[in-house]
């Protein structure tokens, strides 16, 4: 082979790898890292992999052509007080955006509805801070604390989407409660045994309730 056809075989070959890597590097930017911070919820507890509240999200919105990847910063058992402490380690270097479902554990043991306003309150302020927008997924608070601790919970989370700005999202359980209605027994095909967490199906159902909010985060990045 001659050393002209040499070259011109070699130079194709290295502008063929030019436009590979370059083609990566671009798809590896437009990846968008998108944290979500919770309790058991956002875990995945009880659950198989694949089946979690995380990897569901992730799936539904890449089928849709977005290129996200969403990391599990779920913890079961935790609060809102617990988030906040964990916040810098659950965030790590950055994110472009961050879904924060963070109370039910508060609602559930009776801790004053104040107390978790105010941490949620300071992990939006501190997120706000870093440019980083946020899905803020509300929690309803159980009955038997009586309607006052009730309507108190209740409004901490359309409060402060209002007041920083986040993307509210009303309610983790809005998927399970349009199919089931009020109907504790029809519920019961959607749960665990423990009757408090989303099986598979449960978790499919929150997540296409979910999915509006989340494409409306998306699509704020994308602009």
């Amino acid at each position: 082979m001659g050393y002209g056809r040499y070259m011109m075989k070699f130079n194709v070959l290295a502008l063929i790898i030019g436009v590979f890597c370059a083609s990566s590097l671009v798809q590896a930017e437009e990846t968008r890292r998108i944290v979500a911070i919770g309790d058991s919820l956002t875990a995945g507890y009880g659950l198989p992999t694949g089946e979690d509240f995380v990897t569901q999200l992730e799936t539904a919105l890449q089928e849709k052509g977005y290129q996200v990847e969403i990391e599990n910063a779920g913890f079961s058992g935790d609060t809102t007080a617990g988030g906040l402490q964990r916040l810098d380690w659950a965030i790590g270097n950055g994110a472009d955006f961050v879904i924060l479902e963070l109370g039910a554990n508060d609602a559930l043991r009776g801790l004053p509805p104040e107390a978790a306003k105010q941490n949620l309150a300071a992990i939006l302020d501190s997120l706000k801070a870093a440019g980083t927008r946020v899905l803020l997924v509300g929690m309803k608070a159980p009955r038997n604390y009586g309607p006052d601790y009730k309507q108190a919970f209740d409004a901490i989370y359309p409060e402060l989407a209002g007041r920083f700005g986040a993307v509210l999202h009303p309610d983790a359980f809005a998927g399970i409660a349009a199919e089931a209605g009020e109907d504790p027994a029809a519920a019961q095909a959607y749960v665990q045994d423990d009757g408090i967490h989303p099986n598979a199906k449960g978790v499919a159902l929150n997540v296409a309730a979910l999915g509006p909010a989340a494409l409306q985060l998306v699509e704020m990045i994308r602009k």
